[in-house]
């Protein structure tokens, strides 16, 4: 990897400096030494610990506990031996579940084994999983170190970090007081492959233990977490760069649709995770809200249904229409150099602090406060 310039590297001193550190020790000038794979990249080698007094590193994601960018940072974490590895993630893809979680109903832990490491798959959101691993319920430490979000399918540059669950289970840690990282890779369809999952963690080992190092000095910041994007190509990359969030966004375009282009349109019962849940919700909708007639005719390729009561009474006035969400690139207006998407274009490791404080500039303030300030007037 390319060192970046001095006008790139913006990351905290103490960071820079750990960063040095690992470098240094992988070159065998340090206490650890270095080890060749088969990849070309070199990874910490120490000796396991029976005692079970390394840090603890809890692993999390949103795409899946069986995914690629899970399975290789896993393996790259067990493999370094520095830290008692222990994962929790969802049993399924959860990419864009934001901040939400799961109440009210029942959710369901497996437990599994990756690559020597600790872990269980949750019929959750990526909130669910940071949430239950820290209460105390499901593993027997009662901290850990540090919380690592990731290695997630796809970038989440500006405004999608709001729909973004990695990012959440991330800040899900951090409202818990616990440090976190979340790391996604710029992943392109029909350019991208598997391996860049492997390379993005090699790319990125260094700043993780970089933080743990920190962590245990107390100098690694307390007040956010850490967004790590890894560009498309990582062995390439030109280096980390502190990021500002951008206001980047896919659009969200919604296709009316029928249920001869979507047959699952025509099922009213909730996706659940099991048998059993499906059957109870099905009991519970038949008895509240009756069974729904479909209507023979569509109108403008949308087929509407036409709901039954209890009684068994149509409704005409409540029907439903199916509607299939797609997501469309934009053009991007924003030329900042510094801000994450523009970094990642440019190759670069974008890394944006992430605050549990929406922070408003001052002017939105003023032009806020000088609205409130008039609309009450008028009001009196």
């Amino acid at each position: 990897m390319r060192p970046s310039g001095e006008k790139a590297n913006l990351l905290p001193p103490g960071l820079v400096s750990n960063l040095q550190d690992v470098l240094s020790n992988r070159k065998g000038k340090g206490p650890a030494a270095s080890n060749n794979n088969e990849d070309g990249s070199n990874e910490l080698i120490s000796v396991s610990h029976d005692d079970d007094t390394r840090p603890v590193v809890m692993v999390t994601n949103a795409d899946g506990i069986e995914s690629p960018g899970l399975t290789y940072l896993v393996h790259a974490l067990v493999r370094q031996g520095l830290y008692n590895v222990h994962v929790c993630a969802p049993q399924s893809d959860e990419s864009t579940s934001s901040h939400s979680f799961t109440l009210k109903e029942t959710i369901a832990v497996t437990s599994t084994e990756i690559h020597g490491a600790t872990a269980y798959a949750v019929t959750g959101t990526p909130v669910d999983c940071v949430s239950l691993a820290l209460s105390g319920a499901l593993f027997s430490w009662s901290k850990p170190a540090l919380v690592i979000s990731g290695i997630n399918k796809g970038s989440s540059c500006g405004h999608n970090m709001f729909y973004s669950g990695i990012v959440a289970g991330a800040r899900e840690s951090l409202f818990s007081g616990v440090p976190s990282i979340s790391i996604s890779l710029d992943w392109k369809k029909d350019e991208s492959q598997e391996s860049d999952f492997k390379d993005a963690v090699g790319v990125c080992l260094q700043l993780i233990n970089a933080a743990l190092r920190d962590i245990e000095k107390g100098a690694f910041p307390k007040c956010c977490l850490l967004h790590v994007q890894v560009p498309k190509t990582p062995l390439t990359n030109k280096g980390f760069k502190l990021t500002k969030q951008s206001h980047w966004s896919l659009k969200l375009c919604w296709q009316a649709i029928s249920a001869s282009r979507n047959p699952a349109a025509g099922r009213f019962v909730p996706n659940q995770q099991s048998l059993g849940l499906q059957l109870a919700q099905l009991g519970r909708d038949a008895s509240a809200a009756g069974a729904a007639r479909r209507l023979a005719t569509q109108k403008n390729n949308i087929e509407e249904v036409e709901s039954v009561g209890v009684a068994g009474k149509s409704d005409p006035n409540r029907k439903a229409k199916y509607f299939r969400l797609e997501l469309l690139d934009k053009k991007q207006e924003e030329k900042d150099e510094d801000l994450d998407f523009r970094a990642l274009e440019n190759g670069f490791i974008a890394v944006t602090p992430v605050s549990l404080v929406m922070h408003v500039e001052a002017d939105v303030h003023a032009a806020a406060s000088q609205w409130i300030s008039t609309a009450l007037q008028v009001e009196q």
